[in-house]
């Protein structure tokens, strides 16, 4: 399990790495580590090796194995019985997100609050081991993202390397619109709008220009059961998402599209989109479709498991509950159909630094360790 001594000793490991990182990052000589510890896990061989060792130069890993170079002058850091391992890597973060009220974090906390906010974040996030992450909006906080992972990529702050989408995008009364709030207060959506391929284009080539790696847009609203079967609406066209994925194309990046069920996963692939996010449920032409272009599903079964946990009503609980068991139903279809899988938490309404879980619940789900 994730949560055993190994992973624990991979903290050990990557906290040290960050360390020297961090403290060279201005250097004007990268200072050279071996980090020496009891045991190497060897992912692509699936092995543990034994004794380990590491070779940093600078903030990069030179060589690993049982026995590495020892230049001279070079540190040595023994790390006694840990295992060092590679960093992880989360595919679908929220930083400027804790846990609570999602909303109202967007109403009460300013711009300047929720970025000082991500950047304990991202310091949390590296310490448990996560080395990259892809972020999936700010919910409300504009392009603030990008200037966390420019301190990040400068040496200023701790944190994984950032691929950050600024906003996401959505419609007008759609996913993140502030639908449930008194109308008359103008509450502002958590989400840049865009009603049309026009608007599309031109909104994604503002967020380009305010720093986005890349582009997350809402292709779902709010899902739920109805007559015991999954239902989601969608909000954009195949016609709207070509526009979408032809102008990112174009600019060099791609789009993650925040995707729950049907029809409105299948225009997404069809147009070509790189992700569906959570992916509750995919239909077999989407999935065979998935399969053909490398598109691939985060599956975000921790946040579910979250919030089942914590509702307000045993109500509450029990529909989360029966959302996650037809999701790892539906993953193991995913699974079958060879749909491609990439580890991401939604990490942000529950607490960083503690979305390995997400690993823990794909293996659970189907998974097997080894591939996971």
């Amino acid at each position: 399990m994730i949560r055993s001594g190994l992973f624990f000793s991979a903290v050990v490991f990557l906290s040290a790495c960050a360390s020297v990182a961090h403290a060279q990052a201005t250097d004007a000589a990268p200072k050279t580590v071996v980090l020496h510890a009891a045991h190497l896990l060897d992912v692509e061989g699936g092995k543990l090796i034994s004794p380990g060792e590491v070779l940093v130069r600078g903030n990069k890993i030179v060589e690993a194995g049982a026995s590495v170079s020892h230049p001279a002058g070079v540190q040595v850091i023994d790390l006694g019985a840990s295992t060092l391992m590679p960093g992880l890597i989360d595919a679908h973060t929220h930083l400027f997100l804790h846990p609570g009220a999602e909303d109202s974090q967007t109403i009460v906390e300013s711009v300047p609050e929720r970025t000082i906010l991500a950047e304990l974040a991202a310091k949390d996030d590296l310490m448990a081991g996560f080395t990259a992450e892809r972020d999936m909006g700010t919910e409300g906080a504009g392009s603030a993202d990008s200037a966390v992972r420019n301190a990040i990529n400068q040496g200023l702050i701790p944190g994984p390397r950032m691929r950050v989408s600024g906003n996401a995008i959505s419609v007008l009364g759609g996913h993140e619109d502030a639908i449930h709030y008194n109308p008359a207060a103008h509450v502002p959506s958590n989400a840049d709008y865009a009603n049309n391929a026009a608007e599309l284009v031109e909104t994604i080539r503002r967020q380009l220009k305010e720093g986005a790696d890349f582009i997350k847009i809402y292709q779902t609203g709010a899902a739920g059961m109805r007559d015991g079967k999954f239902w989601v609406p969608y909000q954009y066209t195949q016609a709207e998402l070509d526009a979408a994925v032809a102008e990112t194309a174009r600019m060099g990046t791609r789009v993650g599209v925040h995707c729950e069920g049907e029809p409105g996963a299948l225009y997404a692939v069809k147009a070509g989109v790189k992700s569906i996010d959570h992916a509750d449920e995919l239909s077999p032409e989407t999935m065979r479709i998935m399969k053909e272009k490398q598109i691939y599903a985060v599956p975000t079964f921790t946040i579910q498991e979250y919030f089942a946990d914590h509702a307000e009503t045993p109500q509450g609980a029990e529909r989360e509950k029966m959302l996650i068991a037809f999701h790892a139903a539906e993953f193991k279809k995913q699974l079958a159909a060879g749909v491609p899988m990439a580890v991401g938490s939604d990490v942000g309404p529950f607490p960083h630094g503690t979305q390995a879980r997400e690993m823990e619940l794909m293996v659970q789900f189907g998974m097997t360790r080894r591939v996971c």
